[in-house]
């Protein structure tokens, strides 16, 4: 069975991450790009400490290890999903932001 310690580790570090892009896309609204750039750097720490928390998740099941699905499981996964999903767009966001202060 799966240590709940480890599943609200991804829900942690994907928060943390999400917040920092919140903060990061903020920062470029207020065109502070060098400071907006620094915490989507952060917030890349944070999703690859929740990512090797799922791929040791996924190597033990791959090992024959038992996987409950639970809820918590489940949010987990939509929590990192959502978080990748908004440094993403944040990225692109902060990009066209750079363009247009060069302009």
């Amino acid at each position: 069975m799966v240590n709940q310690e480890l599943i609200m580790g991804i829900i942690m570090h994907a928060g943390n991450a999400k917040s920092l892009t919140m903060k990061a896309l903020k920062k470029a609204e207020e065109n502070e790009l060098e400071q907006s750039n620094q915490l989507v750097s952060e917030a890349d720490e944070e999703l690859s400490k929740a990512h090797k928390i799922q791929t040791n998740l996924i190597q033990a099941e791959s090992r024959g290890e038992q996987t409950e699905l639970s809820l918590l499981m489940v949010h987990a996964q939509d929590h990192l999903m959502n978080a990748i999903t908004v440094r993403d767009l944040a990225k692109h966001v902060i990009k066209l932001s750079e363009k247009l202060e060069a302009i």
